[in-house]
């Protein structure tokens, strides 16, 4: 089995437990408002550290889920996500997945 199929099949079985909380997109809506600061700026990319913010619109639930959580739990280095990620719950991160991965991206 390839390292491919492996990480797949791991976010699959993932995608289905029930052990991810179901997310409200309305709720995540209001939430993920301060998001869009960078994340909705074509092009953007922040002072410090120099990173170009990647567009979220559209991004797929679980991946999103898996981000925030890996900022929560400083697996992932970046001063502002990690503080954002920090101050959800992990309801709040499921509510923001759903809304954001429902978001249509620019064509």
């Amino acid at each position: 089995m390839t390292k491919t199929s492996l990480f797949i099949g791991l976010v699959l079985a993932l995608a289905g437990s029930t052990c991810l909380a179901k997310g409200d997109a309305q709720k995540g809506k209001a939430l993920a408002y301060t998001c869009t600061g960078c994340h909705g700026i074509p092009e953007y990319k922040n002072a410090y550290p120099s990173y170009h913010v990647p567009k979220i619109a559209g991004q797929n639930e679980a991946y999103i889920v898996s981000a925030l959580n890996a900022y929560a739990k400083g697996e992932r280095n970046h001063p502002t996500m990690g503080a954002q990620a920090k101050s959800f719950s992990a309801q709040d991160i499921a509510d923001i997945a759903a809304y954001v991965s429902a978001l249509k991206t620019a064509k």
